[in-house]
C-alpha cells in the first residue's frame, strides 16, 4: 500500500486522537489514531460518498439499503465503523470523536476525497 496522507477534522484538537481519512487512486481509508487494534478500514469512494451524504442529511437512506459502511453506536458510546465488504475490519472510536468527525463532514472538509474533475 502506498504511503497514506491522513486528514482529520479541523474540529479535532491538535494532538487529540481522532478519526482520520486518506485516499488512494481506488480506495478511501478510515482509521482512528487511538484505536488499540490499529485497524484501517478500506472502502470504495462511492460508499464513502454515500456515508458523507447521509451524515450531511443530503441523502435519505432507503429502508434496508446498505451504504457499504456501517456505523453502530453502543450503549457505552463506543462507535464501530466497518465496511460491509470487509466485516472483519472494525475501526473503534468513541462518540465524542465520531461527533467531531461528523462536524468536519458537515463542513465539507472531506468532500475533495470524492470530487470528480
Amino acid at each position: 500500500m502506498p504511503r497514506l496522507s491522513w486528514q482529520k477534522s479541523s474540529y479535532c484538537g491538535e494532538g487529540d486522537s481522532c478519526v482520520h481519512v486518506a485516499v488512494t487512486a481506488r480506495s478511501i481509508h478510515i482509521t482512528e489514531s487511538a484505536d488499540p487494534s490499529g485497524a484501517i478500514l478500506t472502502t470504495a469512494p462511492d460508499d464513502f460518498l454515500t456515508l458523507v451524504q447521509a451524515l450531511k442529511g443530503e441523502r435519505q437512506m432507503a429502508e434496508g439499503r446498505r451504504t457499504g459502511i456501517e456505523v453502530t453506536v453502543g450503549g457505552d458510546d463506543t462507535v464501530r465503523i466497518r465496511a460491509t465488504t470487509a466485516p472483519d475490519t472494525t475501526v473503534t472510536t468513541d462518540r465524542r470523536k465520531w461527533d467531531t468527525f461528523v462536524l468536519g463532514v458537515r463542513a465539507g472538509e472531506f468532500d475533495h476525497f470524492f470530487a470528480r474533475p
